[in-house]
């Protein structure tokens, strides 16, 4: 599920001083989490608007994500760090980003105090693309309505997207994190429309699957915010150094052999054999394999990896994916 680069550069703004203001813009807003299917039809529409008027594209989104400041009892994991949403983003054509720093005193703003402020005033808008169910603004306020007065007040243009449906599911961002906690890849990678993804550094480990037969990289996540899947073994794609290689990927307690409680990511990766530590990866989610157990002896569980191996292996063949190769 590649994602194709329609831009090489997008001009990311973290001020309104920095911004030039245009009223021949077409923009959305909103926290894109994840950058579904949902907002990606959003987001293609704002791109294509904009070039078909000659104008320019333009996305606002929020960091830290608002939830994170507001709710008081935050445990939610995210399905895109700030640097995944700025690349997905440039991929997909945007030409202009406002990462607006969510504080609390930021929330106190009234929806339309917001919008004249940061948009009419300082961006300038012909025409603003909405999902359905968007809120904005203090207490969540603002909505399509809003936007409509707004719109015949300032003279710019409202257009409402329906909801993304896959087999007659509407696609959010829940859906996807509710897939993900169950193991369900493929559905949570049908919503998103590219497979589910994380970064991070290779951190050495206590060397165990060395001892088993099966060396793997430790991955230090760059956002510990940046939600891992259902516990369990999963067919990857491993990203190094400008080259792909194939994986199966481990998010697990290791119950066999502690009882710390940590998750810890680690990948074993076919036909390898390099000195990585301290190298930033990239793992992209194909399927999932089986779900964590804990097994009587080291050797049960070397048992379980080569049929872990071979049916990785079957999942690759099956969607015919070369073992390695170079990235451009």
């Amino acid at each position: 599920m590649p994602i194709v680069n329609r831009l090489k550069v997008m001009n990311i703004y973290r001020d309104l001083s920095e911004i030039r203001k245009n009223k021949n813009t077409v923009l959305s807003l909103g926290t894109f989490d994840g950058i579904h299917l949902g907002h990606r039809e959003i987001i293609n529409q704002v791109v294509e608007k904009a070039s078909s008027i000659n104008g320019r594209s333009f996305l606002i989104t929020f960091y830290p994500h608002p939830r994170k400041i507001l709710s008081k009892d935050f445990d939610i994991k995210f399905l895109t760090t700030i640097d995944e949403k700025i690349s997905i983003l440039q991929s997909l054509g945007v030409q202009n980003l406002l990462i607006i720093n969510f504080t609390k005193e930021f929330s106190q703003l009234r929806a339309d105090e917001f919008f004249k402020k940061y948009v009419i005033d300082s961006i300038g808008i012909s025409e603003i693309i909405i999902g359905y169910d968007h809120h904005f603004g203090k207490g969540r306020s603002g909505d399509i309505e809003t936007l409509k007065q707004m719109g015949n007040d300032f003279d710019f243009k409202v257009t409402k997207i329906n909801a993304f449906k896959i087999d007659g599911e509407s696609v959010n961002s829940t859906k996807i994190r509710n897939a993900l906690s169950s193991g369900d890849i493929r559905l949570a990678n049908s919503y998103l429309g590219r497979f589910y993804s994380f970064s991070g550094k290779v951190v050495l480990g206590d060397k165990r699957g060395r001892e088993l037969g099966f060396p793997t990289a430790n991955i230090k996540l760059d956002d510990t915010d940046k939600m891992l899947p259902e516990l369990g073994i999963y067919a990857v794609e491993f990203f190094i150094d400008k080259k792909r290689y194939l994986g199966l990927l481990s998010v697990g307690k290791r119950p066999t052999f502690y009882n710390s409680g940590v998750i810890v990511p680690e990948v074993y990766i076919y036909d390898f054999n390099q000195d990585i530590y301290g190298k930033d990866v990239t793992v992209n989610i194909i399927e999932m394999i089986r779900r964590e157990e804990k097994f009587n002896s080291a050797d049960e569980l070397i048992v379980q990896m080569k049929k872990d191996k071979d049916s990785g292996m079957e999942i690759f063949k099956k969607g015919k994916i070369k073992v390695a190769e170079e990235i451009n």
